[in-house]
């Protein structure tokens, strides 16, 4: 059987048709790299001008004279060492309890099979239809009562309720092979053994997805934490770069803006192949 394409394997063998094949397709290449890789090379580049070069019009492309003074002065002035922990901190007690009480919560809906279990998932998924807006005023009205206001637990609890993370997991975990589990029972493994032994090392490509997605969540997150925090030596960076913008020159601001998305930036180059794994390993059964 043959396979259909836009260009027929015929006009492919003609030079001509071959050289225009890739001229075309380098190009698009080129155009789609342009447009994503311009507003990062803007960012990088204009912390490097001076104030006036920056608000200049027309603007210009290279820095008619390079200077690290921005990067410096951003991570002195707006105390990046701090705000940079802090989302640390935020992001990475977030991380661990999703994935402890998701990966806890969809094992138990894929295997244990519980009364009523198809109901309390769909309950679960009805969550992602409610704006996240209308969940602030009850969640920060929670958080005031426990008194955890300025606490990083105040940012962990929310993000475990995460039912496109549990949805995603228990996906994955329908797709394990049965005869894999059920010979670890027979092996004498109990239901945490066998989680812990079995399932989740089968499970790394998902458990990658879900990392990245957590971690990312709360790093970019900004209205959660600015009602939460207001003690500015707790607030995470998304929060600090808004409150400590003001009197401070847009060539530091740029470079700090530069400086908080590096961490996320390495995240995603070290695990990118993880994503589309992850995503399509539980999206068809095999």
């Amino acid at each position: 059987m043959t396979t259909r394409t836009l260009v027929s394997p015929a006009t492919l063998a003609r030079p001509c048709g071959r050289a225009v094949y890739w001229s075309v397709f380098t190009g698009t290449v080129l155009l789609f790299a342009l447009a994503f890789l311009f507003p990062v090379y803007w960012m990088v580049t204009g912390a490097m001008k001076s104030p006036e070069e920056v608000a200049r019009t027309p603007p210009t492309l290279v820095p008619e004279r390079w200077q690290l003074s921005g990067y410096t002065d951003a991570w002195d002035l707006m105390r990046l060492p701090t705000h940079l922990w802090n989302t640390v901190v935020q992001a990475a007690g977030a991380w661990l309890f999703q994935l402890v009480f998701c990966t806890a919560a969809a094992y138990a809906l894929s295997r244990l099979r519980p009364a009523f279990g198809k109901v309390i998932l769909g309950g679960i998924l009805a969550t992602l239809m409610v704006p996240a807006q209308a969940l602030v005023v009850p969640k920060y009205l929670t958080v005031a009562d426990l008194g955890l206001l300025n606490d990083p637990v105040a940012i962990w609890l929310p993000a475990v309720a995460n039912a496109f993370n549990l949805y995603l997991l228990k996906r994955f975990f329908d797709q394990l092979p049965r005869d894999v589990l059920e010979a670890a029972g027979i092996d004498g493994a109990g239901r945490l053994r066998t989680l812990w032994s079995i399932v989740l090392p089968m499970s790394r490509p998902v458990l990658g997805v879900v990392s990245i997605f957590a971690l990312v969540a709360v790093w970019q997150d900004f209205l959660w934490p600015l009602m939460v925090f207001s003690d500015t030596d707790e607030q995470p960076i998304s929060v600090a770069l808004v409150q400590l913008s003001q009197n401070i020159p847009l060539t530091v601001l740029i470079a700090a803006m530069v400086i908080a998305g590096i961490p996320m930036v390495a995240l995603f180059l070290v695990f990118q192949r993880h994503i589309i794994a992850g995503i399509g390993a539980g999206s068809t059964k095999g």
